[in-house]
């Protein structure tokens, strides 16, 4: 993987992890390394859902895919924080 590949992954899934986060209420205590992981995992899981769904392209800006990975990211920033807080104050 080429260094932009990483830099877009990155920025990606911080991107979709900063979204799961805003939907999530309350305060959630998980380092931003561990919001970008999960963002970068729901976004790769969530496109290979929309795809499936075939719903992965589509003309203009692919909504039902994005709602998809943002509810993944959701999801996995809830567990984290259920699973990550529990051991560190």
């Amino acid at each position: 993987m080429a260094i932009s590949g990483i830099f877009s992954a990155l920025v990606i899934g911080l991107t979709i992890g900063a979204l799961g986060r805003l939907v999530v209420p309350g305060k959630q205590r998980i380092p931003i390394w561990l919001t970008i992981l999960i963002g970068v995992v729901a976004a790769l899981i969530g496109t290979a859902a929309a795809n499936v769904l075939g719903v992965g392209d589509t003309r203009g800006i692919d909504w039902i895919e994005l709602i998809i990975q943002v509810a993944l990211a959701a999801g996995g920033v809830s567990l984290a924080t259920g699973l990550y807080g529990r051991g560190h104050p």
